[in-house]
């Protein structure tokens, strides 16, 4: 189908379509979201990072710097209608918390968990599914806060559900850009979140959000209440995060760095 089409230029999405992608007189241009092995992007001419980090990972492997660009994602930002609390059993007058991603080991969700216990009046909306599901309840029983989280499983209503939430939060221990900051950031909604590699990269401490250390249960927990105590200050941090967000990560913004990357290839 490629050979038919004979494009300029084949944008491939991670390492498997990199390396499948036939050859041919088109420029192929490689996107990584993560910090992958490079021998699957050998036919590549440019490589494209979602973050900084992964750019200069990129580089650092040996790859030229000229031919290494950091271009974002976007995200959806269309009109969302909030959830009504009842219709997920939770409190019209609590402060709700919202996290979100698979459940899995890297998402650290556990210590999200352990700082709940610190933050005794918030309940927590946790949408995803994966392989710690039972684990993660299990741990909330034990932690003595499973009657203050809603477990949701995989939800495709995220506007939805941050419409509903007072604050986002991504524990992530591991996480190389962070699409559910940029999510909060575009709709107005306070983010806390652990300084693994995307989050630190994309948040300035106190300024667009509030950092806390990975892994650190107690220092989440602090941020978490901070966020909830000072109504003026998170509401100033969520508008300099949306203005960070228009700037740097909206459709429009990120469609003319593409659009730039192409015309540049093919010039």
């Amino acid at each position: 189908a490629i050979r038919q089409a004979d494009p300029d230029i084949v944008m491939t999405w991670m390492s498997r379509a990199s390396g499948r992608c036939p050859a041919g007189r088109h420029v192929q241009i490689g996107r990584l979201g993560g910090f992958y092995d490079l021998k699957y992007y050998r036919r590549c001419k440019h490589l494209v990072g979602n973050t900084q980090g992964i750019v200069d990972y990129i580089v650092g492997q040996g790859w030229p710097a000229d031919r290494a660009h950091m271009i974002s994602n976007f995200v959806d930002t269309g009109f969302a209608v909030p959830i009504p609390r009842e219709d997920l059993d939770t409190p019209a007058d609590v402060p709700l918390l919202l996290a979100m991603g698979r459940l899995h080991p890297n998402k650290a969700f556990e210590v999200l968990i352990d700082a709940l216990v610190d933050v005794p009046e918030a309940w927590l909306w946790l949408a995803g599914n994966g392989p710690l599901d039972k684990l993660l309840r299990s741990h909330a029983r034990d932690c003595g806060v499973l009657d203050r989280i809603r477990f949701l499983g995989w939800r495709d209503d995220i506007g939805s559900l941050l419409a509903s939430a007072d604050i986002l939060v991504c524990p992530s221990r591991h996480e190389p850009l962070g699409n559910v900051i940029l999510e909060g950031w575009a709709r107005s909604v306070p983010v806390v979140a652990a300084a693994s590699q995307g989050p630190s990269e994309l948040i300035v401490d106190g300024e667009t959000g509030l950092l806390a250390r990975v892994d650190d249960a107690i220092e989440l927990a602090e941020k978490i209440n901070q966020a909830l105590g000072d109504q003026t200050a998170a509401s100033a941090m969520t508008e300099r995060a949306l203005a960070d967000y228009e700037a740097r990560f909206s459709k429009q913004a990120i469609v003319g760095q593409f659009r730039a990357l192409f015309e540049q290839v093919t010039g």
